[in-house]
């Protein structure tokens, strides 16, 4: 299978962020944002961990209890970019 293109990468990048946008502020599992964008777990866990590095989104590794996930991990708009994409939707 041919690699996926840098273009459309940012594509489904800016899905990721337009889904957890709308369901800010609750936070969603990997699997979750998988399923909605009909793509591999393993492709958007890696997606997550750039935006991540650029600071769009923050894992949650703690359920509300405090208990510390395992194998799951949840994902979430940072402040800024929550508060920057507003910005851009209006």
């Amino acid at each position: 299978m041919p690699p996926i293109s840098a273009e459309k990468r940012q594509k489904i990048k800016e899905a990721i962020v337009a889904l957890l946008y709308y369901n800010m502020p609750k936070p969603m599992f990997t699997a979750e944002i998988a399923r909605e964008l009909a793509r591999d777990e393993e492709f958007v866990k890696q997606l997550l961990l750039e935006l991540q590095k650029q600071n769009i989104v923050r894992c949650i590794t703690k359920n509300e209890k405090g208990k510390t996930y395992v194998r799951r991990q949840r994902w979430q708009l940072t402040l800024k970019a929550y508060e920057a994409y507003s910005k851009l939707a209006v």
